[in-house]
């Protein structure tokens, strides 16, 4: 569990705030919606997700008066902070989430854990009951920051007019800070209704603690000598290289070229370094590529940026990376050593890190194992040779389509438009895939539930990334289940025109659960079927959308390019083999040579020795 800014959770403010300024430095007096209106129009805001209730409705007649902030109306509250999500992960900014009190509160708490798990910066602004209602029971009345306390960074419960403006500015200013996430504001209907004095943000010093970004330069002069000492090293990258920003990327990009190590990747952090590149080896982890995992599992120095030892990453935590000397860079202080322990943990921003590590790594000695590093490269090359995602699909007009064909086909015709692709998934086998078979050379356009892993995200996420990027190609690749979670969004898409593309990648069954059951309990398939799907079509058409079907290979290429030809919304229900697993994959608990290769590299003998090395 994450600390609070500058204390223990325990402490998380739930009552007042820091002391408000003075009188003199508020310069007006308005209604209390007013006031928090005008504090979002000073921190940037220009999108607000929600779904308005009687508490809340003061906030939305002030909307309904004003021209700064555009509201998207969803249908479900935790599908306005999925959207608000994907808005802050496309843009950097931060996410603006508004709800009602009780059920509208507790409707956003998947939402908020989920951002809390994958370090997203929001703010959701809840409604309440006035505040000497409280605690009697009221109608739609919830203990809100008490049930959201464990699934946020902070939150609060603004009891004084005095304290509206402030509380506001102080959220954004810990939602963005250090590592990223969700804070929580809840507002009586009492308070947004009566006056309240508006203070600037620069009035407001926020509490956010004392989070240290750049790096201490002794620790960071440690970490390069041991890459320079690196025989076989490797890059070891997660989302928080993204959440600092592009700088970063771009820094990465020009420390894996100066120093020519192999980077790999985790789901997270996909798009920051550039997916075609000969020096990236793909996604690490429990369904990450050959080569990547055993890279981890052989290199001598890992160096982790912007990334927490994820368990679906690390397997079996006593057999990851043995024998390396591990280097952890991470703005979260509670991040180091939690849990891999570290021969250097560095604490600071990880953009400000590599820029660092740069300076350091040009200034002399030179690295002095070039021979050493060709031939961890040829034995890189040699793993890379197993092809482990390769897969084989019949080339019969009528032949049933592999769901990586599918995935494929979509990531080739939307990379051939040329236009911007913003990617979001639902969770399940079709999100292993697109990790896989995606290839994103630019930060911000992979918009996934790593973490938490939530069903019904990838439909919402859509949303906000298509509200961000209007022009973008935005595509949300689903499975039939996943997508049935948050599927009265297709309300939302259609209300604000959004040509969003949705390809499910339809096999009758919860795909990720159903391949767990055959691998590891006897095949006994329990309660994944789903035996009554709607015509999707059909249900795309009643939301005025285009709806398609694929049901046999030689319609799969022109049925995508008509999807990504049409200007308006579209789903594409392709039915695709429905026994299908996805591979490689690790199992729970093993390590990172003990993976599962899918059937063709089987057949072709391969098989993984103790060592890490292919054996044929």
């Amino acid at each position: 569990m994450r600390p609070a800014p500058n204390q223990g959770r325990e402490d998380t403010m739930t009552t007042t705030i820091a002391p408000a300024p003075s009188a003199a430095q508020a310069t007006v007096t308005l209604p209390g919606a007013e006031v928090l209106l005008r504090a979002l129009v000073e921190q940037g805001v220009e999108v607000i997700f929600g779904y308005p209730g009687g508490a809340v409705l003061p906030i939305y007649d002030a909307l309904f008066r004003q021209n700064h902030i555009r509201h998207i109306l969803v249908r479900h509250e935790q599908a306005a902070v999925h959207a608000a999500e994907a808005y802050a992960r496309s843009t950097g900014k931060v996410g603006v989430v508004l709800v009602t009190s009780g059920p509208g509160a507790t409707n956003a708490v998947t939402g908020l854990l989920d951002a809390m798990m994958d370090s997203i910066p929001l703010v959701c602004l809840s409604g309440q009951v006035p505040t000497a209602l409280i605690g009697n029971d009221a109608f739609q009345e919830a203990d809100t920051t008490g049930i959201t306390r464990p699934v946020t960074k902070y939150n609060y419960l603004v009891r004084r007019p005095e304290d509206l403006a402030p509380a506001v500015h102080e959220a954004f200013a810990i939602a963005r800070s250090g590592r990223p996430g969700p804070v929580l504001v809840d507002l009586p209907k009492n308070i947004t209704v009566g006056d309240a004095p508006y203070i600037s943000a620069q009035a407001v010093t926020p509490r956010t603690g004392k989070i240290r970004t750049t790096p201490d330069r002794a620790a960071v002069s440690r970490a390069v000598a041991a890459m320079k000492a690196a025989r076989r090293p490797l890059f070891y990258i997660g989302g928080g290289v993204i959440n600092s920003g592009p700088q970063a990327s771009e820094a990465l990009r020009k420390l894996a070229k100066l120093t020519g190590f192999p980077v790999t990747s985790t789901l997270m952090g996909l798009g920051a370094y550039p997916a075609t590149d000969s020096q990236f080896l793909g996604m690490l982890g429990m369904h990450g590529t050959y080569e990547a995992n055993l890279a981890t599992h052989g290199c001598d120095v890992l160096v982790a940026l912007g990334s927490r030892f994820d368990d679906r990453v690390t397997g079996r935590v006593n057999a990851f990376s043995p024998g390396s000397f591990k280097i952890h860079v991470d703005i979260d202080p509670s991040q180091i050593n939690k849990i891999v322990h570290v021969d250097e943990g560095i604490v600071g921003d990880v953009g400000e890190t590599i820029a660092m590590m740069i300076e350091e790594w040009l200034k002399p000695p030179a690295y002095a194992h070039a021979a050493d590093l060709t031939a961890w490269w040829a034995q890189i090359e040699g793993w890379r040779a197993l092809d482990c995602l390769r897969f084989k699909q019949d080339q019969a007009p009528d032949a049933v389509i592999k769901p990586q064909q599918a995935i494929s086909r979509i990531f080739e015709l939307g990379r051939q438009t040329g236009r911007d692709m913003y990617v979001s998934t639902e969770v399940g086998q079709h999100q292993m895939w697109a990790a896989q078979f995606f290839k994103f050379d630019k930060p911000n356009r992979w918009l996934t539930s790593g973490g938490l892993g939530t069903m019904g995200y990838g439909l919402p996420a859509a949303v906000g990334a298509q509200v961000a990027h209007p022009d973008a190609l935005v595509m949300d690749i689903a499975g039939e289940a996943s997508t049935l979670m948050n599927i009265q969004e297709l309300g939302t898409i259609a209300q604000y025109r959004l040509p969003v593309k949705i390809f499910i990648i339809n096999n009758h069954y919860m795909g990720m659960v159903r391949q767990w059951q055959e691998l590891l309990h006897g095949s006994r398939y329990s309660e994944s079927y789903s035996d009554a799907l709607p015509d999707f079509v059909k249900l795309a058409e009643s939301f005025h959308a285009r709806g398609l079907r694929v049901t046999r290979l030689d319609q799969l290429d022109d049925t995508i390019r008509e999807a990504l030809a049409h200007d308006g919304p579209v789903m594409v229900d392709i039915c695709v083999a429905e026994g299908e697993n996805c591979f490689p994959m690790i199992p729970s608990g093993a390590a990172h040579n003990e993976m599962i290769l899918g059937p063709e590299q089987e057949d072709s003998g391969a098989q993984i020795s103790q060592e890490g090395q292919m054996l044929v």
